[in-house]
C-alpha cells in the first residue's frame, strides 16, 4: 500500500489492536507504523469477526490518514495519567496505551503492554507530529507532487498529477468530469443551460482582480469587463457576481456578495440587478435571498456538529430510548437540514414558477451560497443527479467558487473556521436520494466514500481555500524544490474525480445506483411508495413550504407566520411585492400541494419533504463504524442484493440472446458475460435465494477494529475511562505531565 513520496518516520512492534472492549481475545498483535502520509497497523494476523472488507487502493484495512485523526490521547494505566497530544509537544510519562479519534467518529485503540516503553513515546509523538503540519506545504499532497515532477516515469496506482478524469465511471461513453478551469468548460456549461445571454468572463485571468475568485466565470453579456473592474472593489473580498445555472424559461440562479461600500451599494446593486433583469428573455424581477439571515451559521453548523459527534460516540445508543431521539433532535443538526432543504425549495418554486432570477446574497460568497446553489440545481435539474454532474457541481459550486476547504475542514488542525458545510452537503443529498432513490445515479456508498476522500491529503480537491491558494503555494514549493513549471499554472495534483486512484473497478460499481439496472424494480417500488403516501403527503404538503409548529396554523401557514420570519423571500427592486406575500402564500403553497399530489417525474425537478419523520440521521455515515448499530443481514443493501442478481440475471439473459442471434463465437460469448456492470452477480455465487454473510447495514464498511464507545455489553472503553467523556477535549481533560 506504499505511494509514492510516502517515507516511514517512526515504528514499533508488538502492539496490541484492540478489536473489543470487554474482551482481548480478538486483539490482533503487530507493527504500529506512522508515515508522512498515514498511520498503518502491519499484521500477519486475519481480522477476527470480519467477513469483509472494502479495500481503499491507498488505505490498508488497518490505515488512518493523518489528514483524517482529530484527537490523539495517551494514557499511562499504571500512573493514571493521560494527556492530548498536540505538534511538538513532550510527554513525561510512558504511554501504556494509545487512542485516535478520528474526524470520521472511528475510535482506534493500541495497546503498547509488550513494546519498548522508548519506542511506544517515539511513535505517539511522531503521530502527533506528522498529523498536525504546521503549513499547507507540508501536506502530503506536496511531497508526492514533488516526487512525480522529478521523477515522472514513477507512478503508483496509476495516480497522475492533475488528471480530471472520472470518465471510468462517469457514462458509458467514458464522459470526464469538467473541472472548471479553462474557458471551454464554462462555455459548454452556458450552451448546456441555454444562456444565451450570458457570457464567459476572463477578466480575471491571472487573479487580477480576485484571488477567491476562478480565473473564467459567468456574467450577464449587458456587462462589461471595464465595469465589473470597477464594480470589483465595492464587493467584498471583490468576489463579482456570479452566475450557476439557468433555468430553460430564461430564470437564472447567481451568486453575490455583499457590497461593502455604503455610499455605492444601492447604485452598484441596481446596475447588477438591470443586469440580470436584462438576460431574462421575460425581462423578469430578481429576487434577492440574503442567507445570512435565513440561513444557519457556520458557526451553529460546527456547534451541532460537535454536538451530533458527541452523541453518536458518547451517549446512550438505542434509537428506542427516547432520551436519545430527544438528544438528537436537541444538536440541531437535522434543523440545519430542514432550513436548507426548505429554503432551497422555495427559491426553486421562485424560479419554476414565478420565472424571475434568484440572487444569493452572503457576506463573501463562498459558504452558505455553496450549499444552496448546488441543492437548487439538483432539485432542478437531473444533469447533477448523475455521477459525472455531481462532481461537476462540485467543482463548479465549490472547488473553483472558492469554498474554504483548507480551513472548513480544518486540515491544519489549528483553524478557528471549522464548520462543516460541505457534510451538511452532502447530508442534505442523502436527504433527496433517500427520498426519491431511483431518481439519481448514484448511491449513498458513494456519497460516503466523496466525504471520506476530502480527508485523504493526497487530492487537490478539497486541499485548499481557492484556486488561487493552489497555484500560489505550488508555485513556491516547485521554486523550493527546483521543479520545472514551464506553462504551468502551478503543480498538477491528483484529482479526486479518478476513482481508479482508490478503488478497484468492481468496487466502483458500489457507486451506482438504481437508474443503472437494466430493469430496475426500484422505479416500481418507488411509484407504488408514491400512490400509498399520496394521502398522507396530501395532509403535510406545508411541511416543505415552512416546516413543522409552531409554524403551522391547522396545517397551514398563516401569514402573520410569513410575514415576520427572516426566512422571507424579500424582492429588492420591488418594495411593493411586500403588499403581494399573501397572494404569493398562497400561490407557493398550492404549488407544493399540485406538486405532492401528482407522480413524480424522476428526470424533472424533485423536492424534498421535510416534515420531522421524513428527514432522517444518515446512519451509514455516522454509525458505520458502531457495532450496536450494526444490523446483520439488514439494512438496504440486503434489498439492493436482491435488486442487483435479477438485474444482472437479465443483463446477462439480454447479453445470451444477442450473441445467440448474432452467431458469435463461444469465446466471444465469455468476454462480454464478463462485462457485468452489477457489484453483486448471479455467475459469482451458485446459491442466489440466501443473502450472504458479509452483508450489514454497516455494508461495505465494517466497525470491527473501529471501536465506539462501548461494547455490545455497555462494557467502558477502559477502566481508566470509566466514565468520562470518551471524545475529549483540551478543556475537560488536563494536559498531565
Amino acid at each position: 500500500f506504499s505511494v509514492l513520496g510516502e517515507i516511514v518516520v517512526n515504528e514499533v512492534n508488538f502492539v496490541r489492536k484492540c478489536i473489543a472492549t470487554d474482551t482481548s481475545q480478538y486483539d490482533l498483535w503487530g507493527k504500529l507504523v506512522c508515515t508522512n502520509f498515514k498511520i498503518s497497523f502491519i499484521t500477519d494476523d486475519p481480522m477476527p469477526l470480519q467477513k469483509f472488507h472494502y479495500k481503499n487502493l491507498l488505505l490498508g484495512e488497518h490505515d488512518v490518514p493523518l489528514t483524517c485523526i482529530e484527537q490523539i490521547v495517551t494514557v499511562n494505566d499504571t500512573k493514571r495519567k493521560q494527556k492530548v497530544l498536540g505538534p511538538n509537544q513532550k510527554l513525561k510519562f510512558n504511554p501504556t496505551e494509545l487512542i485516535i479519534y478520528c474526524k470520521d467518529f472511528r475510535i482506534v485503540r493500541f495497546r503498547f503492554d509488550e513494546a519498548g516503553p522508548e519506542s511506544a513515546k517515539k511513535v505517539c509523538l511522531a503521530i502527533a507530529h506528522y498529523s498536525q503540519p504546521t503549513d499547507l506545504q507540508l501536506l502530503f499532497a506536496f511531497e508526492y507532487v514533488g516526487e512525480i515532477y522529478h521523477n515522472p516515469a514513477k507512478k503508483v496506482n496509476g495516480i497522475d498529477p492533475g488528471g480530471g478524469g472520472g470518465g471510468s465511471i462517469g457514462s458509458a461513453s467514458g464522459q470526464q468530469t469538467p473541472l472548471f478551469e479553462t474557458y471551454s468548460d464554462w462555455d459548454r456549461e452556458i450552451k448546456r443551460t441555454g444562456a444565451s445571454e450570458w457570457r464567459v468572463c476572463s477578466v480575471n485571468e491571472g487573479y487580477m482582480i480576485s484571488t477567491c475568485l476562478p480565473e473564467y466565470f459567468v456574467v450577464p453579456s449587458s456587462l462589461a469587463d471595464q465595469d465589473l473592474k470597477l464594480y470589483s472593489y465595492s464587493f467584498i473580498g471583490r468576489r463579482m457576481p456570479l452566475w450557476s445555472w439557468n433555468h430553460p424559461n430564461g430564470s437564472a440562479l447567481v451568486r453575490m456578495a455583499h457590497i461593502k461600500d455604503v455610499l455605492q451599494q444601492r447604485r452598484i446593486d441596481q446596475r447588477i440587478c438591470n443586469a440580470i433583469t436584462r438576460s431574462h428573455p421575460l425581462r423578469s424581477d430578481v429576487y434577492k435571498s440574503d442567507l445570512d439571515k435565513c440561513l444557519p451559521s457556520i458557526q451553529e453548523i460546527q456547534a451541532a456538529h460537535i454536538k451530533l459527534k458527541q452523541l453518536c460516540v458518547n451517549e446512550p445508543f438505542e434509537e428506542t430510548e427516547e432520551k436519545w431521539l430527544s438528544s438528537l433532535e436537541n444538536t440541531r443538526w437535522l434543523e440545519y437540514i430542514r432550513s436548507f432543504l426548505r429554503h432551497s425549495a422555495e427559491l426553486v418554486y421562485m424560479m419554476e414558477c414565478k420565472h424571475v432570477s434568484v440572487v444569493l446574497q452572503e457576506e463573501e460568497g463562498r459558504d452558505l451560497s455553496c450549499l444552496a446553489a448546488s441543492l437548487i440545481q439538483v432539485m432542478l435539474d437531473p444533469y447533477f443527479r448523475t455521477i459525472v454532474g455531481f462532481q461537476s457541481l462540485i467543482q463548479k459550486e465549490w472547488v473553483m467558487a472558492g469554498y474554504q476547504f483548507l480551513d472548513r475542514c480544518n486540515h491544519l488542525k489549528r483553524s478557528d473556521k471549522e464548520s462543516p458545510l460541505f457534510l451538511m452537503f452532502l447530508d442534505c443529498v442523502w436527504q433527496l436520494l433517500e427520498q426519491y432513490p431511483a431518481a439519481f445515479e448514484f448511491s449513498e456508498v458513494y456519497l460516503t466514500i466523496l466525504y471520506d476522500s476530502a480527508r485523504i491529503s493526497l487530492f487537490g480537491t478539497f486541499l485548499f481555500n481557492c484556486p488561487h491558494q493552489r497555484v500560489k503555494e505550488s508555485t513556491e514549493f516547485a521554486i523550493s524544490k527546483n521543479i520545472q513549471l514551464g506553462d504551468e499554472k502551478g503543480l498538477r495534483f491528483p484529482c479526486v474525480w479518478d476513482w481508479s486512484l482508490q478503488k478497484s473497478r468492481k468496487h466502483v460499481f458500489l457507486f451506482k445506483g438504481h437508474i443503472v439496472c437494466p430493469v430496475s424494480p426500484a422505479v416500481v417500488s418507488h411509484k407504488l411508495r408514491t400512490v400509498k403516501s399520496m394521502y398522507f403527503l396530501q395532509k403535510n404538503y406545508s411541511s416543505t413550504l415552512r416546516g413543522v409548529p409552531p409554524a403551522f396554523k391547522n396545517g397551514i401557514i398563516s401569514e402573520q407566520e410569513f410575514l415576520p420570519r427572516r426566512n422571507s423571500l424579500i424582492l429588492k427592486l420591488k418594495p411593493e411585492f411586500l403588499q403581494q406575500t399573501e397572494s404569493q402564500s398562497n400561490s407557493m403553497e398550492q404549488y407544493f400541494r399540485d406538486w405532492f399530489a401528482k407522480p413524480v417525474d424522476l428526470h424533472g425537478i424533485i423536492l424534498p419533504r421535510v416534515s420531522g419523520t421524513q428527514v432522517k440521521l444518515w446512519k451509514l455515515c455516522y454509525f458505520r463504524w458502531v457495532p450496536e448499530a450494526q444490523i446483520n443481514h439488514g439494512g438496504f443493501i440486503t434489498a439492493f442484493h436482491k435488486v442487483s442478481l435479477l438485474a444482472d440475471e437479465v443483463d446477462t439473459l439480454h447479453r445470451n440472446l444477442r450473441q445467440y442471434k448474432s452467431n458469435s463465437s463461444l469465446q466471444a460469448n465469455c468476454s462480454e458475460l464478463d462485462q457485468s456492470r452489477m457489484y453483486f452477480r448471479t455467475s459469482a455465487s451458485n446459491d442466489t435465494s440466501g443473502t450472504p454473510d458479509f452483508l450489514s447495514s454497516s455494508f461495505p464498511f465494517s466497525p470491527v477494529g473501529n471501536l465506539c464507545r462501548r461494547s455490545i455489553l455497555g462494557t467502558p472503553l477502559s477502566k481508566f475511562l470509566s466514565g468520562a467523556k470518551i471524545w475529549l477535549s483540551t478543556e475537560t481533560l488536563a494536559n498531565e505531565d
